[in-house]
Formats: structure tokens, sequence, C-alpha cells
């Protein structure tokens, strides 16, 4: 376990603070498993964060407040479980941008994009809005300068080393690479409502504008390109 902070969140919480992302995502994937096994105090929620976890609903948070500092957490698993597949248009009015940036065309945007492998990190901003984390290499990208007032539902974004879906029609500075394709991201009446939880897979699959998949988004012949290193992104993704 990396060094962490660990603070009391009113009568029954805790906060634990994390030097990085993947440490955070390493320490809640490793909370889940216990309280899976029985081996972890009985807890209400378990909230992950850009670089922090939230334990909500504990009986004895002094007592796991002393012992979560001399756990130790394994790496975090990059297997496991089934992939949840999104077609994308790749359509947005950033793409341009974003391809500039990259030193890019507009296509070879779309294809690098679909090419990784994605995990949610964790949830925010608006129900069924999901961080996600790429599994390996990062293509970083500044927000907008000036956020726009209405970015549509289903409009596929980059901030910083984060990609999301906006599940619902609402301002937003993310710079638009594409669409999401008949892809419900919150629903109140499914189980669970948020299509993608913490620790989900992501995988991007390129359509036409039909719907229609098109060419092999695998492992692109692309150089990495040349971008200054910008913030990792917060919770509001303005």
């Amino acid at each position: 376990m990396p060094p962490v902070t660990v603070l009391p969140v009113g009568g029954h919480g805790l906060l634990v603070e994390l030097p990085t992302a993947e440490a955070a995502e390493a320490l809640h994937a490793e909370l889940l498993r216990r309280r899976r096994t029985g081996t972890l105090p009985p807890v209400r929620e378990i909230v992950p964060g850009a670089r922090t976890v939230l334990l909500e609903g504990l009986a004895e948070p002094r007592r796991l407040a002393e012992e979560l500092p001399h756990w130790r957490v394994p790496p975090l698993s990059r297997t496991g479980g089934t992939a949840v597949r999104i077609p994308v248009r790749y359509d947005g009015p950033d793409l341009a941008e974003v391809a500039a940036l990259w030193g890019l065309s507009e296509q070879e945007v779309g294809a690098v994009h679909a090419s990784a492998e994605y995990r949610v990190a964790f949830c925010g901003f608006a129900p069924g809005f999901g961080y996600l984390t790429v599994l390996g290499a990062g293509y970083e990208v500044p927000r907008r300068a000036s956020p726009r007032t209405r970015v549509p539902a289903g409009a596929v974004g980059l901030a910083g080393a984060y990609t999301g879906i906006y599940p619902r029609s609402s301002p937003g500075g993310w710079q638009l690479i594409g669409t999401a394709v008949d892809t419900v991201l919150w629903d109140p009446e499914r189980t669970p409502a948020a299509l993608l939880e913490p620790g989900t897979r992501v995988r991007f699959e390129p359509v036409d504008s039909a719907g229609t998949p098109i060419g092999d988004s695998a492992d692109p012949d692309i150089p990495d390109p040349d971008i200054p290193d910008t913030p990792s992104g917060s919770r509001e993704p303005r």
C-alpha cells in the first residue's frame, strides 16, 4: 500500500486519499474483493474518486482507519469480466482540433481511440457519467477554453487523461470526438441503473453514419503523439 491519508467523515465514514489514480483504483478493487469475501467490516457504500475512496456506513471507522495504511493491496488487475462494447461514430465537432494536437488525421484519431481498452475509474458529474482511463499509454488533451452551454447526450469526449460519454444533455468543456450510438448510459428502471460502473472494462467500436461497423481498429500502426503533459482531470468535466 502506498502512503495514504485517512480522514474521518461524519461519525461513520472515512475518506482515503491516495497519491495516484491507479492506487485509488487498486484500493477500490481490493475493498470490493474483501467485501465479497466477508473480510471487510460491514460498510454501506464504497465510492471511488480520482485519487480517493470514500467509505460510508461503518460501525467502527476508527479501527479500520488504523488498519488501512498497513494493508497489502495487489496491483490492479487488467483482466476479468466481459468488456462493454460501445459503437461510436467519430464525427465530433472537436475532432479536427484533437487531430491537430496529436499530429494525426481525423480518421487516425478515431482509430487510436478505438484501439485501446478502457476501465471506468470512477463516476461523477451526472448519473451514469463514467471517467474512463486508458489501459496503456494515454493521449491527453486539455479541456476547451470555453465550455459549451449544451453538449448532446451520447457525446464522446476527452479531457486530460480521461475519456467519457455524456449520459444526457448538459453543459460541458470536454473535447468532443464522436457520438455513442444506441447506448443508454443511465436507466433508473435497469439494474444496475448505470451501464458504466467503476471497474467496468470498455471497448469502443467505430461505426459509420448508418451504424455499420467499419474497419479493424485493433493496434493501428500510428506513432505516439508529441503532446505536452496536462492535468489528469477533476470530478467536474467542464
